[in-house]
């Protein structure tokens, strides 16, 4: 009898500090589902330039505890002629890999730096695998601006995604 008590305690306690934890995380303005509104970016001369075509498409999920998936696609990307991607033309593979951008991980608000923090596991390109890229980001309503890391050329990206729901 004893055990039983002490496992329904247990498993009462963690439904508890569950519970709490959900509770604390549902409040972060990140969690849920954005849509892609604009992804561009600032050429070093103040240019802002559209990046991912006329209408990127896009997707960011933030769960409960701070997971995240992002896909950003480029609208006016050609189709493979042939229907076998692993036959595609040298053109066809650079369309598709320069015409999207893909990562996951985790990511957390630093507001007292105006900072997202994305610890990123894995992405479409290698070399950001394993990094942890801070952002500066603005969240005004339902949406949410940020700012990539400078590329070679000096040129920032620039996201801009409307939570859904």
């Amino acid at each position: 009898m004893r055990l039983t008590h002490i496992a329904l305690a247990v498993v009462a306690a963690m439904g508890g500090l569950t519970t709490a934890s959900a509770a604390s995380a549902q409040e972060s303005p990140l969690r849920g589902t954005w849509t892609l509104v604009a992804a561009d970016q600032i050429r070093p001369d103040g240019e802002q330039v559209r990046d991912y075509g006329e209408s990127p498409k896009g997707r960011l999920i933030v769960d409960a505890s701070g997971r995240y998936s992002l896909q950003i696609f480029k609208s006016e990307r050609p189709r493979f002629v042939g229907p076998d991607k692993g036959n595609g033309t040298d053109d066809e593979f650079k369309a598709a890999v320069m015409g999207s951008s893909t990562h996951f991980g985790t990511v957390t608000v630093d507001a007292k730096q105006g900072l997202l923090v994305f610890a990123i596991e894995s992405a479409s390109f290698p070399n950001w695998e394993g990094t942890v890229q801070k952002r500066k980001f603005a969240l005004e309503g339902r949406t949410l601006s940020y700012r990539v890391p400078p590329r070679p050329d000096g040129s920032i990206p620039i996201s801009v995604w409307r939570k859904e729901g």
